[in-house]
């Protein structure tokens, strides 16, 4: 995979080796580790810690703003950082009543105090936001450090904590016979102000490598690794500012669309629906793959997928790019996914719209005999993960 050449995994198997013999939590199949309520000592209650960051996505966001003085990239970069905590926090059922705290690494020489003002602005900004939506997120602070020696340009992370009882986590059991709901990351939810690519923060290594001009690696050599095989760097036709569709944003804004958070859709669904919803699957690390963590002797069968959007049809045609690589480095339009039954599917679905997300039911679980698969059907071949 053109993917590991860049020296990033989508399937992370080394990460997962290395976690393997690690406790579980209290509910083993949930999609974030729980943990007793070690903040309360309610036996009714427990814990969920979470960390994540922006990925190379930040790197990224530098070059945009060195080519254009763009600061607003970094409003962006921090609301990728709190959703990837979010939204996988979210799928385990922790949805209101959030801890943040920040975690900022920069190289001093390269990054500025407006970047830094920006970033601490655009979390108070996100926060507002989810007010609106009736979520209680609290910023609790965080740490800013100037560590130039082994950052090569900024570093943005986050750690969640949320107390829920124990009666609302939402433990994955995905079953036969179940429907497969696929929710649009792109678009623009009713909480958003501007249209948003769907890209996330999973894969921008890829797509920056794979999209952009390789004029970009004598500009900013600081912005990949020096150890990276030459041939796998920046190989694209793109400029940032590139403009290939009339009616959507440019290159760089279109790589860099924020991460959008599920969570004021979620947590209706959880409102609505909670007992009949079998498991829900943040389709970050593995793309359409990620649910093979969470299932054994199952074939998901995903047959109707939602159409992939621009950004990644863009990415694609740069180099005639694998699509099974792709569909697994990507959420190629749908990052979340929720299992149920039919008639709720069906309810999620009107649900979804309401809140402008496109949303439709794109496959289906049935048994296997021994092991685990997911199928893929397209309009680009079908492909088989295991």
């Amino acid at each position: 995979m053109s993917y590991e050449k860049r020296g990033v995994s989508a399937k992370k198997t080394e990460v997962h080796a290395a976690i393997k013999g690690l406790d579980k939590g209290l509910f083993p199949n949930a999609f974030c580790k729980i943990l007793p309520d070690i903040s309360g000592n309610d036996p009714d209650y427990c814990n969920i810690m979470h960390a994540d960051t922006a990925g190379t996505k930040t790197s990224l966001a530098y070059m945009y703003w060195r080519e254009t003085g763009d600061l607003s990239v970094w409003k962006g970069i921090i609301q990728d950082a709190i959703v990837m905590n979010l939204d996988d926090m979210a799928c385990a059922g922790a949805v209101n009543h959030i801890l943040l705290s920040s975690t900022i690494g920069r190289n001093k020489n390269l990054v500025d105090g407006e970047v830094l003002k920006a970033l601490i602005g655009g979390t108070v900004s996100f926060i507002e936001q989810m007010k609106e939506q009736g979520l209680s997120l609290y910023l609790s602070g965080g740490e800013t450090a100037d560590v130039g020696d082994i950052v090569r340009t900024v570093d943005v992370g986050f750690t969640a904590f949320a107390r829920l009882k124990k009666a609302e986590v939402l433990n994955i059991d995905i079953q036969p016979g179940d429907a497969v709901v696929g929710f649009a990351s792109y678009g623009q939810a009713t909480w958003e102000t501007e249209y948003n690519s769907g890209i996330g923060s999973n894969g921008l290594t890829y797509a920056r490598h794979e999209a952009l001009s390789h004029a970009y690696a004598q500009k900013y050599p600081e912005c990949f690794d020096p150890q990276m095989d030459k041939e796998y760097v920046f190989t694209g036709k793109l400029n940032l500012t590139d403009e290939p569709f009339a009616d959507l944003p440019n290159v760089g804004k279109l790589l860099l669309s924020p991460t959008r958070t599920f969570l004021p859709l979620i947590n209706q669904i959880l409102q609505q629906h909670r007992d009949n919803i079998h498991g829900m699957i943040h389709c970050t690390g593995g793309g359409q793959s990620k649910v093979l963590h969470f299932v054994s002797d199952m074939h998901i069968v995903k047959n109707d997928l939602l159409e992939v959007p621009p950004v990644f049809k863009l990415i694609q045609a740069q180099k005639n790019a694998d699509w099974a690589e792709m569909y697994q480095v990507f959420n190629m339009g749908q990052r979340l996914e929720v299992y149920t039954d039919a008639a709720t599917a069906a309810a999620l679905v009107s649900l979804s719209k309401s809140f402008n997300i496109d949303a439709k039911i794109i496959g289906y679980c049935e048994p296997m005999a021994h092991g685990k698969q997911v199928t893929l059907k397209t309009a680009q071949g079908e492909f088989i993960y295991q």
